[in-house]
């Protein structure tokens, strides 16, 4: 437990992140932008952005989800 710790927080203040700025932008829609409308702006200046977003999500769950054998819920991989 304690050598997750680091990622817990981390998890929980990213969580916290999103919930402040997406409140505070949903109240002040005139001054912030949510999460999706920024991703969308970044996307229309920059349609590569949309394609880097969408592999970074992908290998991730790829890392976090495929039967590696050192993975403790996994039993492939070699």
């Amino acid at each position: 437990m304690r050598r997750n710790l680091p990622w817990i927080i981390g998890a929980l203040a990213a969580i916290g992140y999103f919930a402040i700025f997406e409140a505070l932008a949903f109240a002040h829609p005139d001054r912030l932008n949510t999460l999706s409308h920024a991703i969308a702006a970044l996307g229309a200046r920059w349609p590569f952005s949309i394609f880097l977003m969408g592999f970074f999500a992908g290998t991730l769950a790829a890392h976090l989800f495929w039967p590696w054998k050192a993975n403790p819920e996994g039993e492939g991989g070699g």
